[in-house]
């Protein structure tokens, strides 16, 4: 590969699903043409998935590719991008990101690798709100174990490279996936079981505007909980362990909706008391970890974070035994 600052003889394309995204949109495509690198070797692709706002004519007014299609979600967007675009090199983030200037340059450094097909980049804020600095602890936190991982199988469009090459055998997004609802890592999911190597580069960077309260957030991580049931369905192995997700996450929705399952039987009986008490200590000491991490950096987000990290557990849950019970409704349905 040519020297990455240069580009020479590489053509990089660089795609954006958007959907009613007037808001956020000028501060990406403004990062978008502020890159470290020749304007002449990459391209930027918008694809507005039936926008009713001023997505198109602001993508117009950057002087970017615009692709249109009816609302169809973000998986079909960028496979509608993906054959339009002109570039060996794929680059994805999504309309409310802004890539840092170097951003172009460290995603595709890792590809220098021949071995290497993918690349996952990182996300950040300029926000000061208590919500958005916890929500981008919880992404350092996934980011600290992604960092002992040779190779990856978790990568988020928010800040994606891959080869071109690989969407033959990957047949891209799936778009059975109706809205952004984990179809991105399903894909990664996808190529990693096919034996492809992709890697994380946590210079790779994308500023984002996070959640800022906290019923956004908990709605946010109840639709998380629910489309899991569909990746897992897919790639159940990958409900055991994946190169992203915390062990520990997954037991802290174990003990949480325990907790709240037995909170009735304890104000009755008081064995039931007794073992809620233990599940609270328990949920506790689980968040301890977090705590201790965070504290470093931002001690007022490590006093919430066991609060924060119970109620995300919760709807995780909540939002995942929905999705099992449509599943089982659905196939009930259809015979």
């Amino acid at each position: 590969m040519s020297d990455p600052n240069t580009l020479d003889g590489i053509l990089v394309s660089v795609i954006v699903p958007a959907y009613n995204a007037a808001r956020t949109l000028p501060a990406c495509l403004a990062a978008l043409k502020d890159q470290a690198v020749s304007r002449s070797s990459y391209e930027v692709i918008v694809v507005d998935d039936g926008s009713t706002d001023a997505t198109r004519e602001i993508t117009q007014s950057y002087g970017v590719r615009l692709l249109t299609q009816p609302n169809h979600g973000p998986a079909a967007a960028r496979n509608l991008g993906v054959q339009a675009a002109q570039g060996e090199i794929l680059l994805f983030t999504d309309a409310d990101c802004a890539p840092a200037p170097d951003w172009i340059v460290a995603m595709i450094e890792p590809l220098a690798d021949p071995d290497v097909i993918g690349v996952k980049g990182a996300y950040r804020t300029r926000q000061r709100g208590l919500v958005a600095r916890f929500v981008q602890a919880e992404y350092e936190d996934k980011y600290d174990k992604m960092r002992q991982e040779r190779y990856i199988d978790f990568v988020d469009t928010y800040a994606a490279a891959y080869r071109r090459c690989v969407f033959a055998d990957g047949q891209g997004f799936d778009p059975a996936f109706p809205r952004a609802s984990g179809e991105d890592v399903e894909f990664s999911y996808r190529l990693a079981r096919q034996g492809y190597k992709m890697v994380f580069a946590p210079k790779a960077v994308v500023y984002h505007q996070h959640v800022a309260s906290v019923l956004d957030y908990l709605r946010r991580k109840y639709y998380v909980g629910y489309w899991r049931v569909r990746m897992y369905r897919k790639h159940p192995q990958k409900a055991l362990a994946d190169s992203h997700t915390p062990q520990i996450l997954k037991a802290q929705v174990g003990l949480a909706l325990l907790m709240v399952a037995t909170l009735p039987a304890s104000l009755l009986w008081r064995g039931f008391l007794v073992g809620t008490v233990m599940l609270v200590v328990l949920f506790g000491l689980s968040t301890v970890p977090f705590g201790l991490k965070t504290l470093k950096k931002d001690p007022s987000v490590a006093l919430v974070s066991p609060a924060l990290l119970f109620l995300r557990a919760l709807a995780l849950g909540i939002g995942f035994g929905m999705g099992i019970l449509d599943h089982i409704v659905g196939r009930w349905r259809t015979g």
